[in-house]
């Protein structure tokens, strides 16, 4: 699909430069401002608006320059807010959390998209005080038509979250008011759902198979094909640790001891702390994937554990809302080739797979290190430490339910 480019200044004093999200933008005394959209985004992909809107960005700009300029902070409208000019102030504070590391570009993506929606559901120069029940009524049955009851429930907790950012951040001089029809689904709506969907883990064939080998019939007879060292390295530490694609993108060779057989390694979603036993499998199937790893392209990229054939990360956020992610496509392909490809499972599966293994071991807490979930409970508030023999129990378990009867690791 050929990529949208980015318009050209109208005129080459013009103050404003087109960002990836689709908007007009300037950094002043350090700080990224958007003051309007040179883009929309229709059907996943961007459509420049009529002239590029550069002089409504160059209006917004000019009526609040002087302000941050000064580094004051500009007054609202004497109209009062509108809904464009609050989403605005929202998607500023967002990216400045996505320059400090603070945010992950595709939530500021997400954030986008719910933005759009509601400049477009209400309107860009709809006051937000004038906002009723019946607006977010019809705004929750426009999403509910367009989402699963999943994606509709964190769309909804998105979009509050912006309008409480503008009473927080006193834009609004009171609290909207949602009305009681704008709530997420209910949790009986969410169990109904996931019980019409496929098993999202894999059984003990189809790992096997991944990791073992499968003999497949070809123009020249059987081969046995398995996953190539590098993604059997991924696969097990999938299984083992209950790793997704980012976290096998980001592992560090520095966070794993493979003397002793452990990770320690904090989720690169939340930063969440995460010590994992690996299987003596595991340890081969890294050593023998940093046996073949290229040499990395950049500097930056030398303590990962793994690199594609280009030197590369295998997962990279290219710009806010698209993600190169090698691993899912190399995933795919070898799901497809052993005839054991579903609809909606994917590499995640794995952590799935584990999850649901590893609880059978009845110590859901250490389940919950290994896989780098946050315990709110008062128990995990007072919680000092786990021991690592009850980790090694659960990896243990996960292995002798992969491998039944091989031996238990010492």
């Amino acid at each position: 699909m050929p990529k949208t480019s980015k318009p050209k200044k109208p005129y080459a004093n013009f103050p404003l430069t087109p960002h990836a999200s689709g908007t007009w933008q300037k950094k002043i005394r350090g700080k990224i401002h958007y003051f309007g959209a040179w883009a929309r985004r229709v059907n996943g992909k961007f459509v420049h608006v009529e002239g590029d809107g550069w002089k409504d960005a160059l209006e917004k700009y000019k009526a609040v320059a002087d302000d941050l300029h000064s580094g004051r902070t500009p007054r609202v409208k004497p109209g009062g807010l509108t809904v464009k000019d609050l989403a605005n102030a929202f998607l500023t504070a967002k990216l400045r959390k996505v320059e400090a590391g603070e945010l992950s570009s595709n939530l500021f993506y997400d954030y986008k998209l719910i933005t759009d929606l509601l400049v477009a559901a209400f309107g860009s120069n709809r006051l937000v005080d004038d906002l009723a029940a019946e607006d977010f009524s019809k705004l929750r049955s426009t999403m509910a038509k367009r989402w699963g009851p999943v994606r509709l429930g964190n769309s909804i907790t998105r979009a509050k979250s912006v309008f409480k950012f503008g009473y927080d951040s006193a834009l609004l001089e009171r609290p909207v008011r949602y009305g009681p029809e704008f709530v997420k689904p209910d949790k009986s709506v969410l169990r109904r759902h996931r019980a019409g969907r496929p098993s999202k883990m894999f059984e003990r064939e189809d790992l096997r198979a991944m990791l073992d080998g499968k003999m497949i019939p070809g123009a020249d007879g059987e081969a046995l094909v398995r996953a190539d060292p590098t993604l059997r390295a991924m696969v097990l530490l999938g299984v083992n640790c209950g790793f997704g694609n980012t976290d096998c993108a980001e592992l560090t060779l520095t966070a794993v001891d493979m003397e002793k057989g452990w990770i320690n390694f904090p989720r690169p979603k939340t930063g969440i702390a995460r010590r994992c036993p690996l299987w003596p499998e595991t340890v081969t199937a890294i050593r023998d994937s940093i046996m073949v790893r290229r040499q990395p392209a950049s500097p930056k990229d030398a303590n990962r554990v793994f690199l594609t054939t280009r030197g590369t990360p295998f997962v990279v956020q290219k710009k806010p809302g698209y993600r190169y992610d090698l691993i899912k496509d190399k995933f795919g392909t070898l799901l497809s080739t052993l005839g054991i490809r579903r609809d909606g499972v994917n590499f995640y599966a794995l952590r799935h797979t584990f999850e649901t293994i590893g609880g059978d071991s009845k110590d859901q807490v250490a389940v919950n290190l290994m896989m780098g979930h946050v315990d709110s409970s008062m128990a995990g508030v007072y919680r000092e430490r786990i021991d690592d023999t009850r980790l090694r129990a659960v990896a243990d378990h996960v292995r002798a339910w992969l491998w039944p009867g091989a031996l238990t690791v010492a």
